[in-house]
Protein backbone atom coordinates (compact mmCIF):
# COMPACT_ATOMS: atom_id res chain seq x y z
CA UNK A 1 0.00 0.00 0.00
CA UNK A 2 1.51 3.38 -0.93
CA UNK A 3 1.78 5.95 1.84
CA UNK A 4 -0.14 9.23 0.67
CA UNK A 5 1.83 12.34 -0.22
CA UNK A 6 1.93 16.25 0.08
CA UNK A 7 3.79 19.05 -0.72
CA UNK A 8 4.46 19.12 3.01
CA UNK A 9 5.82 15.83 3.58
CA UNK A 10 4.48 12.61 3.98
CA UNK A 11 0.91 11.53 6.07
CA UNK A 12 0.42 9.04 8.22
CA UNK A 13 -3.29 7.29 7.96
CA UNK A 14 -5.93 9.67 8.64
CA UNK A 15 -4.47 12.32 6.40
CA UNK A 16 -2.11 13.38 9.72
CA UNK A 17 1.48 15.12 9.03
CA UNK A 18 4.05 13.38 10.90
CA UNK A 19 6.07 15.82 13.32
CA UNK A 20 9.52 15.47 14.59
CA UNK A 21 9.47 15.76 18.86
CA UNK A 22 11.75 18.37 19.55
CA UNK A 23 14.67 16.19 21.73
CA UNK A 24 13.36 15.90 25.11
CA UNK A 25 14.42 19.25 27.34
CA UNK A 26 15.93 21.30 24.92
CA UNK A 27 13.23 23.92 24.84
CA UNK A 28 13.25 24.08 28.70
CA UNK A 29 16.89 24.55 28.82
CA UNK A 30 16.95 27.54 26.81
CA UNK A 31 13.83 29.39 28.78
CA UNK A 32 15.81 28.33 31.84
CA UNK A 33 18.88 30.10 30.41
CA UNK A 34 17.09 33.23 29.22
CA UNK A 35 15.41 33.35 32.85
CA UNK A 36 18.82 33.38 34.00
CA UNK A 37 19.71 36.25 31.91
CA UNK A 38 16.61 38.51 32.50
CA UNK A 39 17.00 38.03 36.20
CA UNK A 40 20.57 38.25 36.64
CA UNK A 41 20.60 42.31 37.41
CA UNK A 42 17.79 41.83 40.02
CA UNK A 43 19.35 38.70 41.76
CA UNK A 44 22.92 40.32 41.34
CA UNK A 45 21.38 43.30 42.98
CA UNK A 46 20.07 41.51 45.95
CA UNK A 47 23.22 40.03 46.77
CA UNK A 48 25.39 43.01 47.02
CA UNK A 49 22.83 45.74 48.71
CA UNK A 50 20.68 42.90 50.63
CA UNK A 51 22.35 39.52 51.77
CA UNK A 52 25.66 40.75 52.19
CA UNK A 53 24.87 43.55 54.16
CA UNK A 54 22.67 41.34 56.27
CA UNK A 55 25.86 38.93 56.42
CA UNK A 56 27.93 41.83 57.15
CA UNK A 57 25.70 42.76 59.68
CA UNK A 58 25.74 39.40 61.62
CA UNK A 59 29.25 39.81 61.63
CA UNK A 60 30.06 42.80 63.28
CA UNK A 61 27.51 42.07 66.07
CA UNK A 62 30.04 39.78 67.47
CA UNK A 63 32.81 42.29 67.36
CA UNK A 64 33.35 45.14 69.87
CA UNK A 65 33.29 47.73 67.09
CA UNK A 66 33.18 51.82 67.02
CA UNK A 67 32.25 52.93 63.73
CA UNK A 68 35.22 54.43 62.15
CA UNK A 69 37.86 52.86 61.87
CA UNK A 70 37.75 49.10 59.55
CA UNK A 71 35.60 46.42 60.87
CA UNK A 72 38.60 43.97 60.60
CA UNK A 73 40.46 45.66 62.84
CA UNK A 74 37.85 45.56 65.45
CA UNK A 75 38.30 42.74 68.44
CA UNK A 76 35.97 40.16 68.80
CA UNK A 77 33.68 39.68 71.83
CA UNK A 78 30.99 37.08 70.98
CA UNK A 79 27.90 37.47 72.33
CA UNK A 80 28.52 39.99 74.28
CA UNK A 81 26.65 42.45 72.73
CA UNK A 82 23.13 40.43 72.67
CA UNK A 83 23.91 39.52 76.33
CA UNK A 84 23.98 43.32 77.39
CA UNK A 85 20.69 43.67 75.57
CA UNK A 86 19.01 40.99 76.70
CA UNK A 87 20.05 39.57 79.85
CA UNK A 88 22.78 41.67 81.58
CA UNK A 89 20.93 44.31 83.75
CA UNK A 90 22.00 47.64 82.95
CA UNK A 91 21.08 51.33 80.80
CA UNK A 92 21.38 48.76 77.72
CA UNK A 93 18.90 46.57 78.62
CA UNK A 94 16.48 48.88 79.98
CA UNK A 95 17.05 51.11 77.21
CA UNK A 96 16.62 48.50 74.56
CA UNK A 97 13.65 47.15 76.55
CA UNK A 98 11.42 50.47 76.43
CA UNK A 99 12.46 50.95 72.64
CA UNK A 100 10.92 47.69 72.22
CA UNK A 101 7.73 48.26 74.61
CA UNK A 102 7.58 52.14 72.40
CA UNK A 103 7.59 50.13 69.19
CA UNK A 104 4.96 47.56 70.59
CA UNK A 105 2.63 49.96 71.39
CA UNK A 106 3.17 52.14 67.90
CA UNK A 107 2.62 48.76 65.97
CA UNK A 108 -0.76 48.21 67.34
CA UNK A 109 -1.98 51.49 67.70
CA UNK A 110 -1.07 52.03 64.02
CA UNK A 111 -1.21 49.26 61.69
CA UNK A 112 -5.08 48.88 62.36
CA UNK A 113 -6.44 52.21 62.03
CA UNK A 114 -4.31 52.89 58.99
CA UNK A 115 -5.74 49.59 57.44
CA UNK A 116 -8.85 49.93 58.39
CA UNK A 117 -9.09 53.61 57.35
CA UNK A 118 -7.60 53.21 53.84
CA UNK A 119 -10.06 50.61 53.25
CA UNK A 120 -12.55 52.39 53.79
CA UNK A 121 -11.67 55.27 52.01
CA UNK A 122 -10.98 52.77 49.02
CA UNK A 123 -14.28 51.51 49.10
CA UNK A 124 -15.61 55.20 49.13
CA UNK A 125 -13.33 56.29 46.51
CA UNK A 126 -14.24 53.36 44.33
CA UNK A 127 -18.11 54.21 43.90
CA UNK A 128 -19.31 54.74 40.24
CA UNK A 129 -21.52 57.59 41.24
CA UNK A 130 -18.66 59.82 43.33
CA UNK A 131 -17.66 62.87 41.29
CA UNK A 132 -14.15 64.00 40.89
CA UNK A 133 -12.70 60.80 42.30
CA UNK A 134 -9.33 61.71 40.76
CA UNK A 135 -9.10 64.83 42.81
CA UNK A 136 -9.81 62.76 45.99
CA UNK A 137 -7.33 60.26 45.51
CA UNK A 138 -4.66 63.17 44.34
CA UNK A 139 -5.21 64.79 47.80
CA UNK A 140 -5.44 61.15 49.81
CA UNK A 141 -1.99 60.41 48.28
CA UNK A 142 -0.39 63.53 48.99
CA UNK A 143 1.13 63.72 51.99
CA UNK A 144 2.10 59.66 51.18
CA UNK A 145 5.12 61.34 48.81
CA UNK A 146 5.25 64.51 51.06
CA UNK A 147 8.73 64.27 52.82
CA UNK A 148 8.10 62.90 56.56
CA UNK A 149 10.47 65.57 57.57
CA UNK A 150 8.75 68.29 56.33
CA UNK A 151 5.08 67.16 57.27
CA UNK A 152 6.68 66.10 60.87
CA UNK A 153 7.79 69.92 61.10
CA UNK A 154 4.47 70.83 60.38
CA UNK A 155 2.68 68.66 62.90
CA UNK A 156 5.40 69.78 65.58
CA UNK A 157 3.82 73.15 65.01
CA UNK A 158 0.66 71.89 65.26
CA UNK A 159 1.21 69.87 68.29
CA UNK A 160 2.15 72.48 70.20
CA UNK A 161 0.52 74.08 73.53
CA UNK A 162 -0.90 76.84 71.82
CA UNK A 163 -1.12 75.09 68.33
CA UNK A 164 -4.30 74.31 66.10
CA UNK A 165 -4.88 71.21 67.64
CA UNK A 166 -5.65 72.72 70.86
CA UNK A 167 -7.43 75.09 69.60
CA UNK A 168 -10.11 72.80 68.62
CA UNK A 169 -10.05 70.43 71.53
CA UNK A 170 -12.49 71.53 74.06
CA UNK A 171 -9.97 69.84 76.89
CA UNK A 172 -7.31 72.52 78.40
CA UNK A 173 -3.73 72.80 76.56
CA UNK A 174 -2.25 69.33 76.55
CA UNK A 175 1.67 69.28 76.56
CA UNK A 176 1.66 66.50 73.29
CA UNK A 177 5.15 66.49 72.56
CA UNK A 178 6.50 66.66 76.31
CA UNK A 179 4.54 64.55 77.68
CA UNK A 180 5.64 61.17 78.89
CA UNK A 181 2.90 59.91 80.80
CA UNK A 182 1.46 56.67 79.56
CA UNK A 183 -1.69 56.47 77.80
CA UNK A 184 -3.10 53.70 79.92
CA UNK A 185 -2.19 54.96 82.97
CA UNK A 186 -3.83 58.09 81.92
CA UNK A 187 -7.16 56.10 81.52
CA UNK A 188 -6.50 54.71 84.66
CA UNK A 189 -6.14 57.60 86.56
CA UNK A 190 -9.71 58.68 85.48
CA UNK A 191 -10.87 55.68 87.82
CA UNK A 192 -8.30 56.39 90.37
CA UNK A 193 -5.39 54.08 89.82
CA UNK A 194 -2.88 56.51 90.47
CA UNK A 195 -0.19 54.12 91.76
CA UNK A 196 1.31 51.11 90.33
CA UNK A 197 0.03 47.98 92.93
CA UNK A 198 2.28 46.09 94.61
CA UNK A 199 2.18 42.94 92.39
CA UNK A 200 3.28 45.20 89.31
CA UNK A 201 5.67 46.38 90.92
CA UNK A 202 7.59 42.97 91.99
CA UNK A 203 7.49 41.73 88.54
CA UNK A 204 10.22 42.60 86.14
CA UNK A 205 11.60 41.46 83.30
CA UNK A 206 14.57 43.08 81.30
CA UNK A 207 14.67 45.47 84.20
CA UNK A 208 11.56 47.38 83.13
CA UNK A 209 8.84 46.57 86.02
CA UNK A 210 4.99 45.46 84.58
CA UNK A 211 3.81 48.60 85.48
CA UNK A 212 6.23 50.16 82.93
CA UNK A 213 5.13 47.88 80.38
CA UNK A 214 1.60 48.05 80.84
CA UNK A 215 2.31 52.20 80.71
CA UNK A 216 0.55 52.17 76.77
CA UNK A 217 2.03 54.55 74.26
CA UNK A 218 3.32 58.40 75.47
CA UNK A 219 1.14 60.89 74.88
CA UNK A 220 4.23 62.64 72.37
CA UNK A 221 4.26 58.80 71.09
CA UNK A 222 0.62 58.89 70.36
CA UNK A 223 0.84 62.29 68.75
CA UNK A 224 3.67 60.63 66.43
CA UNK A 225 1.00 57.72 65.76
CA UNK A 226 -1.22 60.41 64.51
CA UNK A 227 1.07 62.15 62.07
CA UNK A 228 2.10 58.69 60.60
CA UNK A 229 -1.26 57.33 60.09
CA UNK A 230 -2.33 60.31 57.99
CA UNK A 231 0.70 60.21 56.26
CA UNK A 232 0.59 56.32 55.12
CA UNK A 233 -3.23 55.80 55.09
CA UNK A 234 -2.78 57.58 51.28
CA UNK A 235 -0.59 54.91 49.99
CA UNK A 236 -2.74 52.08 51.37
CA UNK A 237 -5.52 53.47 50.04
CA UNK A 238 -3.74 53.00 46.31
CA UNK A 239 -3.37 49.24 47.12
CA UNK A 240 -6.46 48.73 48.17
CA UNK A 241 -8.29 50.13 45.08
CA UNK A 242 -5.98 48.27 43.44
CA UNK A 243 -7.05 45.41 44.26
CA UNK A 244 -11.30 46.59 44.46
CA UNK A 245 -10.75 47.27 40.95
CA UNK A 246 -9.88 43.80 40.70
CA UNK A 247 -13.14 42.43 41.65
CA UNK A 248 -15.80 42.06 38.54
CA UNK A 249 -18.54 43.91 39.19
CA UNK A 250 -21.19 41.28 38.19
CA UNK A 251 -20.05 39.96 41.86
CA UNK A 252 -21.46 43.12 43.65
CA UNK A 253 -24.56 43.26 41.18
CA UNK A 254 -25.07 39.63 41.77
CA UNK A 255 -25.41 40.37 45.80
CA UNK A 256 -27.79 43.47 45.12
CA UNK A 257 -30.64 41.58 42.90
CA UNK A 258 -29.92 39.53 46.29
CA UNK A 259 -30.96 41.89 48.50
CA UNK A 260 -28.04 42.64 50.15
CA UNK A 261 -27.03 46.05 51.51
CA UNK A 262 -24.13 48.05 51.23
CA UNK A 263 -22.84 46.75 54.29
CA UNK A 264 -23.72 42.91 53.70
CA UNK A 265 -21.77 43.63 50.63
CA UNK A 266 -18.81 45.20 52.16
CA UNK A 267 -19.00 42.46 55.13
CA UNK A 268 -20.04 39.42 52.89
CA UNK A 269 -18.36 40.39 49.46
CA UNK A 270 -15.92 42.76 49.22
CA UNK A 271 -13.97 41.85 52.61
CA UNK A 272 -13.50 37.79 51.85
CA UNK A 273 -12.47 39.02 48.01
CA UNK A 274 -9.66 41.30 49.32
CA UNK A 275 -8.14 38.94 51.84
CA UNK A 276 -5.00 38.77 50.03
CA UNK A 277 -4.55 42.18 49.11
CA UNK A 278 -5.07 43.25 53.23
CA UNK A 279 -2.97 40.89 53.89
CA UNK A 280 -0.57 42.43 52.09
CA UNK A 281 -1.18 45.83 53.50
CA UNK A 282 -0.79 44.58 57.16
CA UNK A 283 2.51 42.71 55.92
CA UNK A 284 3.58 46.51 54.23
CA UNK A 285 2.33 48.21 57.60
CA UNK A 286 3.86 45.76 60.17
CA UNK A 287 7.26 45.79 58.37
CA UNK A 288 6.89 49.93 58.34
CA UNK A 289 5.88 50.50 61.50
CA UNK A 290 8.72 48.30 63.10
CA UNK A 291 11.49 50.92 61.25
CA UNK A 292 10.01 53.73 62.05
CA UNK A 293 13.20 56.67 62.69
CA UNK A 294 12.63 60.11 60.93
CA UNK A 295 9.34 60.94 62.60
CA UNK A 296 11.36 60.23 65.70
CA UNK A 297 14.50 61.86 65.03
CA UNK A 298 12.66 64.93 63.74
CA UNK A 299 10.04 65.30 66.53
CA UNK A 300 12.01 64.86 69.98
CA UNK A 301 15.25 62.57 69.57
CA UNK A 302 13.30 60.14 71.34
CA UNK A 303 12.44 62.21 74.27
CA UNK A 304 10.66 62.84 76.93
CA UNK A 305 12.10 60.75 79.29
CA UNK A 306 13.07 58.10 76.55
CA UNK A 307 8.94 56.91 76.02
CA UNK A 308 9.79 57.52 72.08
CA UNK A 309 12.54 55.91 71.19
CA UNK A 310 12.69 52.63 68.78
CA UNK A 311 15.45 50.60 67.85
CA UNK A 312 15.55 51.54 64.79
CA UNK A 313 16.26 54.50 66.00
CA UNK A 314 18.46 53.68 69.48
CA UNK A 315 20.38 52.01 66.02
CA UNK A 316 21.29 55.52 64.85
CA UNK A 317 21.87 57.04 68.18
CA UNK A 318 24.40 53.93 69.32
CA UNK A 319 26.16 54.17 66.34
CA UNK A 320 26.52 57.67 65.67
CA UNK A 321 26.19 59.17 68.95
CA UNK A 322 27.56 56.64 71.30
CA UNK A 323 30.18 54.96 68.62
CA UNK A 324 28.78 51.67 69.65
CA UNK A 325 28.33 50.21 66.28
CA UNK A 326 28.61 46.76 67.16
CA UNK A 327 26.18 46.77 69.43
CA UNK A 328 24.13 48.82 67.19
CA UNK A 329 24.32 45.90 64.70
CA UNK A 330 23.38 43.59 67.50
CA UNK A 331 20.02 45.73 67.36
CA UNK A 332 19.49 45.41 64.06
CA UNK A 333 19.99 41.61 63.98
CA UNK A 334 17.59 41.38 67.03
CA UNK A 335 15.14 44.07 65.13
CA UNK A 336 15.22 41.71 62.33
CA UNK A 337 13.96 38.63 63.64
CA UNK A 338 11.17 40.56 65.86
CA UNK A 339 10.20 41.70 61.71
CA UNK A 340 10.29 38.21 60.77
CA UNK A 341 8.26 36.84 63.84
CA UNK A 342 5.54 38.74 62.96
CA UNK A 343 5.16 38.56 59.26
CA UNK A 344 5.77 34.70 60.08
CA UNK A 345 2.95 34.87 62.50
CA UNK A 346 0.70 36.87 60.49
CA UNK A 347 1.43 34.33 57.16
CA UNK A 348 0.28 31.39 59.56
CA UNK A 349 -2.82 32.99 60.70
CA UNK A 350 -4.12 34.15 57.10
CA UNK A 351 -2.87 30.45 55.78
CA UNK A 352 -4.98 29.12 58.40
CA UNK A 353 -8.06 31.27 56.78
CA UNK A 354 -7.33 29.77 53.57
CA UNK A 355 -5.42 33.23 52.38
CA UNK A 356 -2.16 32.95 50.29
Amino acid sequence: MVKAKTANGPRRRGGHRATKLAPRGSLHSGDNFLGLVFTAPAMIGLVIFVAIPILLTLWVSFRDWNGFVSPFDSSYVGLDNYNELLFKPGIRQTDFARSIRNNFYYVVGVVPIQTVLSLVIAVILNQKFLKGKSFFRTAYYFPSITSSIAVTLIFIFMFQSQGAINAVLPFDNINWLNNANGMIHNVLGVFGVDQAPGWAKSVEFMGLSLWEWMAGPSVAMFAIMMLVTWTTTGTMMLIFLAGLQSISPSVEEAATVDGASSFQRFRYVIVPMMRPTIYFVVTLGLIGTWQVFDQIYATNFGGPRKTTITPAFWIYFQSFRNSEAGLAAAIAILLFVIIMFFAFLQRRVNTSKGVT
